[in-house]
């Protein structure tokens, strides 16, 4: 096992373990983007990439800064435009999506549009807003959360409901008519998460190595219960680590030197 790797490239590798091959993904940028392409290099080849701007299965030789960078479109199966990305993941034929947010609760909900203040209208700070997340975890097969762990970003309940997870628990969804599955986990810079079947909140899976309970609960805004045996998230593997390191991100664009 390698032991000298980053936070950074212990949230990447994780999130990558979720893409399967064959899958159409969605897929931004920052982690999640290097994620995609580290999956693409290792366990899921046939993985097609769609990014938010149109661009379809690109295979770009080197990290893209943004989702409309001519990276992407230089190497792209196809290049349309925003209209035609939703229409296709609106058709179902998306299978996954990565989405981050600045709050995110026990059953999956996201908010990336305002926090505190008096509401939507006046709120105490305003954000970029949905973008295509809303579109995402609504039409997809399923998404996975990205976030870094803090008691600011693990609220009892989002002060404003972006993207859907699970909503307000079991049979939510089905009823607000959505088709995709929803939030199938959370990976943040301190372990794995998942949703229990059948209450539809979060569960812990595995903590990653170096970090203990005690940290997780301090870092999450709301009680989530502690399984009697916690697995430690596989580390990084050497492998696993050259491809970021000197193939995927080597200029250190989204991949940050801070050693576990």
């Amino acid at each position: 096992m390698v032991s000298d790797f980053t936070r950074d490239e212990m949230m990447t590798v994780a999130t990558s373990r979720f893409i399967r091959d064959g899958w159409n993904a969605f897929i931004g940028t920052g982690l999640p983007m290097v994620a995609a392409y580290l999956a693409k290099a290792t366990h899921a080849p046939n993985a097609t990439l769609m990014f938010e701007s149109g661009v379809l299965a690109a295979e770009p030789r080197t990290i893209a800064r943004a989702v409309g960078d001519p990276r992407l479109q230089s190497t792209a199966r196809r290049v349309s435009g925003m209209l035609d990305a939703l229409l296709l993941l609106q058709g179902g034929n998306v299978d996954f999506g990565v989405l981050g947010g600045a709050q995110v609760d026990r059953y999956g909900n996201i908010n990336s549009t305002t926090i505190g203040g008096e509401g939507y209208s006046r709120p105490a700070t305003r954000l970029g807003g949905s973008g295509g997340a809303n579109d995402i975890a609504s039409a997809a097969g399923e998404f996975l959360i990205v976030v870094r762990h803090t008691r600011r970003t693990f609220v009892e309940r989002v002060d404003h409901l972006t993207t859907p997870g699970y909503i307000t628990g079991p049979g939510a969804r089905e009823a607000a008519g959505l088709r995709g599955r929803g939030p199938v986990g959370v990976v943040t810079d301190l372990g794995v998460f998942g949703f229990d079947d059948a209450t539809k909140t979060m569960t812990t899976v595995s903590l990653h190595p170096g970090v203990d309970w005690d940290q997780v609960a301090a870092a999450t805004g709301f009680e989530l219960a502690r399984p009697q045996s916690i697995p430690v998230t596989p580390a990084p593997s050497a492998e696993e680590l050259h491809l970021l390191r000197d193939r995927i991100d080597p200029t250190g664009v989204y991949l940050k030197a801070d050693r576990l």
